[in-house]
C-alpha cells in the first residue's frame, strides 16, 4: 500500500496490448527478445532493401549488407579495375557488416592511398573494398554475394582513367554512401 510504480529500466518497455503477440511471436520463431528486436528494427531501417550475404571464395571473409535487389554496379575502367574487374555497387557503411573474417584480409593501397583495397590473404579475392569515391561507405562485388537475392543488376561505365573529372561530372556517386 503506498507503494508507487518504479518506471522501467534502461532498455524495457511497456507492451501494452501487444505483450501477448510479442511473447507469442518470440515463442514461435523461437527468437530471443534481442533477436526479435534486431529483426523488427532491419525490417524499419532497410525498408525496400534485402538482406545479401556473401564473401571470398575460401570462404575466409563473409559479410552481410543490406542493398536493393536491383544492382546498380559501377564498371570503372581505372587501372586496377581493370587489372581485376572491379565491378561493384555502393553502400553506406551503416549497411555493411563483416561477419568473420576480418584477420584474414589484408589492404593494398596505391596513388592518393583513399581507396582501400583489401583482399582475402588465402584465396586473392576482393569480395568489398573501401572506394576512393565514398570513403564512408564499401564497394561490393556482386559477383561475391550468394545466390538467390540479386534480381537485377544494371551496369554503368565510369572513367576511372579520367577519376576526378568523371566523379566531379557524376551527379549521384558520392551520396551512395549516405545512409
Amino acid at each position: 500500500p503506498g507503494a508507487q510504480a518504479q518506471p522501467p529500466g534502461p532498455g524495457a518497455f511497456n507492451l501494452g496490448a501487444q505483450s501477448g503477440r510479442w511473447a507469442a511471436f518470440l515463442e514461435r520463431h523461437r527468437l530471443s527478445c534481442e533477436e526479435a528486436a534486431r529483426l523488427l528494427l532491419d525490417a524499419y531501417e532497410y525498408r525496400g532493401l534485402v538482406k545479401h550475404t556473401g564473401g571470398c571464395h575460401c570462404g575466409a571473409v563473409r559479410f552481410e549488407v543490406w542493398a536493393s535487389a536491383d544492382l546498380h554496379v559501377f564498371n570503372c575502367n581505372c587501372s586496377i579495375c581493370t587489372k581485376k574487374q572491379n565491378r561493384h555497387f555502393i553502400v553506406p557503411a551503416s549497411r555493411f557488416k563483416l561477419l568473420k573474417g576480418a584477420d584474414n584480409l589484408t589492404t593494398y593501397t596505391f596513388n592518393t592511398h583513399r581507396a582501400q583495397h583489401t583482399f582475402c590473404k588465402t584465396c586473392g579475392v576482393q569480395s568489398f573494398y573501401t572506394p576512393r569515391s565514398n570513403p564512408d561507405g564499401y564497394g561490393i562485388a556482386p559477383h561475391c554475394l550468394d545466390d538467390g537475392t540479386v534480381q537485377t543488376i544494371v551496369a554503368e561505365d565510369i572513367n576511372g582513367k579520367e577519376w576526378e573529372k568523371a566523379v566531379k561530372e557524376h551527379k549521384t556517386i558520392r551520396d551512395m554512401s549516405k545512409p
